[in-house]
């Protein structure tokens, strides 16, 4: 009969199988830890979007990112080093936790060289030179690294560590440290666009004020000048342009029938360029040639005298201005023009139903101190239409890619001039025919002005002895 060997006989849990009810309380307690675990990290992720939806201050957010970071690792420390919009180390938002222990840390963070480089933070290089930097001050610590990127860019590096270097990185930490870093690249971008939209607002205050100035400054209404019916728009492609035209009394003193009898001057200018330092330009050259006028003298003096006066201005700006300058005796209808290199207006002559040019030499206002201009002359006559422009009507892109160019102006003022309509009609046609070209909803790229002056048929005028130059 054989015997077994002495010892303990195996418990009933054992022969089946079955824990020990020691081993499930173990069991049940790691549960209960990894679920407070759990609920604990999705309240600190959860307070932090909270925070990025309501927050008003980036820094205060910036504050609570390495908190939550290295509460949610379960190590003591991290940093946040972010990068400004260009690029740079931003310094004053460099965010360690604990905030003491951390100081020493970030004033050598603050004080790395290359970090004042724009363009830094996109450069990889640079980016791991950064690492190693926050490495060498934590020689003996366990460091985790990762990027906050925000529509493709990098804003900056969140750094995770622990002193002992006994940490063990795991992918659930990995994973909860780049929410953080992505949270946080939202955050700074978030901010970046409010700051953007902000300026962006005040610009846009700065320009209705100047734009409101310039359409002050440009006639809200054509003046009443005997014999002629007149027309004008200006129609800027920003807020502020640089196109101007203008219709100035030669003797402002004069009131009422004699006014409108008197002698006036009517212009059409370009300044190069767009927007405000066009506008500011256009602004000061109005004021000049209105006191130019005063003088009495004939076109090409008139043109000759502001060139001298605006020279060292528009140097100085590096821009320059094109000019037709001319004036009007209603009693004769006789008009004296100079042009300082600006679109030739267009001459409809009624009686022998055709379009001509008037243009004189002359050089751009700015670009030499001594220019000569050239004195033009000629009569208008019942039935004839003059077109002032400026090039943005001609140099106005279609949908196809096409200019208006003034080919098709030409063609479009004589189908106008046809119809026998009056100033007002005639710019309305040559407007609309311009945004049928341009196409719907589409932006015009340079201001486009223009200003059609008639001489009603009905006009009787006298005998005058003079020549008439075509």
């Amino acid at each position: 009969m054989s015997s077994k060997p002495p010892g303990r006989h195996p418990s009933s849990a054992q022969r089946t199988g079955n824990p020990s009810p020691e081993a499930m309380a173990s069991l049940r307690q790691l549960f209960d830890s990894l679920s407070s675990e759990q609920r604990r990290n999705q309240d600190l992720l959860v307070s932090l979007g909270f925070a990025l939806r309501s927050f008003t201050n980036l820094q205060r957010f910036l504050e609570l990112v390495p908190v939550v970071a290295s509460r949610l690792v379960g190590v003591e420390g991290s940093l946040l080093v972010p990068f400004q919009s260009d690029g740079r180390l931003w310094r004053d938002q460099l965010q360690g936790s604990p905030a003491e222990p951390s100081q020493d840390l970030l004033r050598r963070l603050a004080a790395f060289e290359p970090g004042s480089a724009v363009g830094f933070g996109s450069d990889d290089q640079q980016q791991l030179a950064l690492d190693r930097l926050v490495q060498r001050c934590l020689p003996k610590a366990a460091l985790f690294a990762t990027s906050l990127t925000a529509r493709g860019l990098t804003r900056g590096r969140l750094y995770v560590y622990a002193r002992n270097g006994s940490m063990v990185w795991t992918e659930v930490h990995r994973r909860h440290v780049q929410l953080v870093a992505d949270l946080a690249g939202v955050a700074i971008e978030n901010d970046q666009m409010l700051q953007d939209a902000r300026r962006h607002e005040r610009v846009d205050r700065q320009l209705s004020i100047g734009a409101e100035i310039q359409a002050q400054l440009l006639p809200d209404r054509c003046p009443v000048i005997e014999g002629v019916d007149l027309a004008a728009r200006c129609r800027p492609a920003f807020q502020v342009g640089g196109d101007y035209y203008d219709f100035i009394p030669t003797r402002p003193e004069l009131i009422g029938r004699r006014r409108e009898r008197g002698r006036w001057a009517l212009v059409m200018g370009d300044v190069m360029g767009k927007g405000v330092p066009a506008g500011l330009l256009m602004t000061m050259l109005r004021g000049m040639l209105r006191a130019e006028v005063l003088s009495g003298l004939p076109p090409d003096r008139i043109l000759h005298d502001l060139n001298q006066l605006a020279q060292e201005d528009l140097a100085q700006s590096h821009r320059f201005v094109t000019l037709f300058y001319s004036d009007l005796d209603p009693r004769t209808l006789r008009l004296r023009y100079a042009n300082a290199a600006h679109n030739p207006p267009l001459l409809w002559r009624a009686e022998r139903r055709l379009i001509m040019r008037l243009d004189a030499a002359g050089l751009l206002i700015g670009l030499q101190p001594e220019a000569e201009f050239a004195l033009g002359e000629i009569r208008l006559e019942p039935g004839d239409v003059l077109l002032y422009y400026t090039d943005g009507v001609t140099e106005a892109p279609g949908i196809t890619g096409d200019r208006f160019d003034e080919a098709r102006l030409i063609h479009a003022l004589e189908t106008a001039c046809r119809s026998g309509q009056g100033a007002q009609g005639i710019l309305e046609s040559l407007f609309e025919r311009l945004d049928r070209f341009v196409g719907p909803d589409r932006q015009l790229e340079d201001d486009a002005s223009l200003v059609v002056l008639k001489v009603p048929e009905a006009v009787t005028l006298p005998s005058v002895q003079g020549r008439s130059i075509a």
